[in-house]
């Protein structure tokens, strides 16, 4: 695996669990909101290939400006 796709998958991975906090950070405050258990995983599992992606097609612009 390359050092890119390396840091795209953590990228996804550290998205999909900010996703997590903040769904159980709403249902400690507010309480649930009838959204079924299959239904977080499936929005997790978007977030988390989103970010990756995302990371993915952008990693040369933010490396290439030399701001990392």
């Amino acid at each position: 695996m390359t050092p890119r796709r390396k840091s795209s998958f953590l990228w996804g991975v550290v998205g999909a669990l900010a996703f997590l906090v903040l769904v159980q950070g709403y249902r400690l405050v507010v309480g649930s909101f009838g959204v079924s258990v299959a239904a977080i995983g499936g929005v997790t599992l978007l977030v988390g290939v989103t970010a990756a992606g995302l990371t993915h097609a952008l990693a040369p612009r933010i490396h290439g400006n030399g701001r990392s």
